[in-house]
């Protein structure tokens, strides 16, 4: 029997999902937080069967790779896909997480009476059918179709093909304990369709959707936010600067700057551009560096004056700084790569920043409150911090439980994607009887009267 076409086959999906649509957005808070509880407890129960099917993925990634690349690569590629215990238990507690995280839909905004006595509200209500795009492993799956439930909207994820053995495990496990919980079979999907097209057809669905994520590298962000028919939330372009001021505590300084580019390297919020005072370089970028270069492996680019200060290391053994091109200014690194400036002061970090957008995150370091406070109003960035680590700027440093993503855009939101970020709002008016005037009959009650008459 012939497969049936890409395109057939995503829209046949989308359509199911939106007749789910309305089912979905009426759940109550309760059954939801009982469906994800019962969604986590089989996780844990089903981990053997993941770890199995975890490792046919990974013997297919192997024997894909096999004569074409090195072993190196090959190694590498088999290390990413593979899966342990701790890794399942991960899964399901983050989804015992969102259970319990407070229900947005339904929640009164704001509310208001007008002087004419309508009583005005703003309530939260789902945005409806959510596609999502990943190249990351399984663990990203499970928050989306948990965030999205809770939230009230419906997830059509398309995951990375190198797990799809893993996903199909997974998901079918939690489907079977949201059935029993109540949640309708149309609450999510999956595409399994492994070819690159059914990608591309999600992302041009057009009505089908009403917004999209990707989570995943550049290539995935770019192709999403070029292509894409519906709105795009989560696109977490953008530079994250850190500036390190003259009057500055550096132990502080340093630790911070270490954990905003190692903690997790690939990581949209770490940082990609360091800009240092020039008066305080010497005693700062030196030992910094070294420990980047040597112990953290990462790549050091360097402006024209950083390359001539740490000139020296290359005689002594020490890795050496490159020198930065032009491009790098501008490159979200997602990987263990720093651009180091020296700057001559504040107004020359904020116009580099400027020059360089648009910002992610920004990050200054400094003892002086007027400084701080100058970076934080001028600084255009989701979120500006204050000797505190860039990779702070994520839903659960915000106490938001968990976010599916960052937006820099800033239309609708900025920042994490949590469950508030995944629901819109909508009016809800109360009346007793007003009119918009100038009302067509004068009398209102005569005229009503009339009516009847005829």
């Amino acid at each position: 029997m012939p497969e049936v076409p890409v395109k057939l086959y995503v829209e046949k999906i989308l359509k199911s999902c939106r007749e789910s649509a309305r089912q979905v957005a009426r759940l109550t808070g309760p059954l939801k937080e009982q469906a994800l509880h019962a969604m986590g407890d089989r996780l844990a129960a089903d981990e053997a069967k993941i770890l199995d099917a975890n490792k046919q993925d990974v013997d297919a990634v192997g024997k894909s790779l096999e004569g074409g690349t090195t072993r190196e690569r090959v190694k590498q590629a088999v290390a990413r896909v593979r899966m342990t215990a701790d890794d399942v238990k991960i899964m399901a507690d983050r989804l015992h997480l969102i259970a319990d995280l407070p229900d947005p839909v339904g929640v009164v905004t704001k509310r208001w009476e007008r002087p004419d006595g309508l009583q005005v509200s703003r309530v939260r209500v789902p945005i409806g059918i959510i596609g999502v795009i990943s190249d990351f492993q399984p663990l990203i799956t499970v928050e989306s179709v948990a965030v999205c439930l809770k939230s009230g909207n419906v997830c059509v994820f398309r995951p990375a093909p190198e797990w799809i053995r893993t996903h199909r495990a997974i998901e079918s496990g939690m489907r079977e304990a949201a059935a029993k919980a109540g949640v309708p079979a149309g609450a999510w999907a999956l595409l399994e369709r492994t070819e690159k097209e059914a990608a591309m057809e999600l992302i041009r669905a057009g009505k089908l959707l009403d917004a999209i994520i990707p989570r995943g590298g550049a290539g995935l962000r770019k192709a999403v936010a070029d292509q894409a028919k519906m709105p795009v939330l989560g696109y977490d372009g953008g530079m994250s600067p850190m500036y390190v001021d003259g009057d500055v505590d550096i132990p502080m300084a340093q630790n911070v700057v270490i954990n905003s580019k190692i903690q997790q390297a690939a990581a949209s919020n770490a940082i990609d551009t360091l800009l240092v005072h020039q008066g305080i370089a010497r005693p700062f970028l030196p030992a910094l560096i070294r420990r980047l270069l040597d112990e953290y492996k990462v790549e050091v680019l360097g402006c024209p004056k950083t390359v001539a200060l740490m000139g020296q290391m290359s005689m002594t053994g020490h890795q050496a700084v490159k020198a930065a091109a032009d491009a790098d200014w501008d490159a979200q690194f997602q990987a263990p790569v720093l651009a180091v400036k020296m700057v001559t002061g504040l107004d020359d970090a904020l116009a580099h920043i400027e020059r360089h957008g648009p910002c992610l995150t920004a990050v200054i370091a400094t003892n002086q409150y007027e400084a701080a406070m100058r970076f934080t109003r001028e600084v255009e960035a989701t979120a500006v911090l204050v000797n505190a680590s860039s990779r702070l700027n994520a839903g659960d440093s915000y106490g938001m439980g968990v976010d599916i993503g960052m937006h820099v855009s800033r239309a609708h939101l900025r920042g994490p994607i949590g469950l508030e970020q995944l629901t819109g709002e909508k009016y809800v008016v109360f009346g007793t009887g007003q009119l918009r005037y100038p009302h067509p009959v004068p009398d209102t009650y005569e005229d009503a009267i009339m009516l009847k008459r005829f």
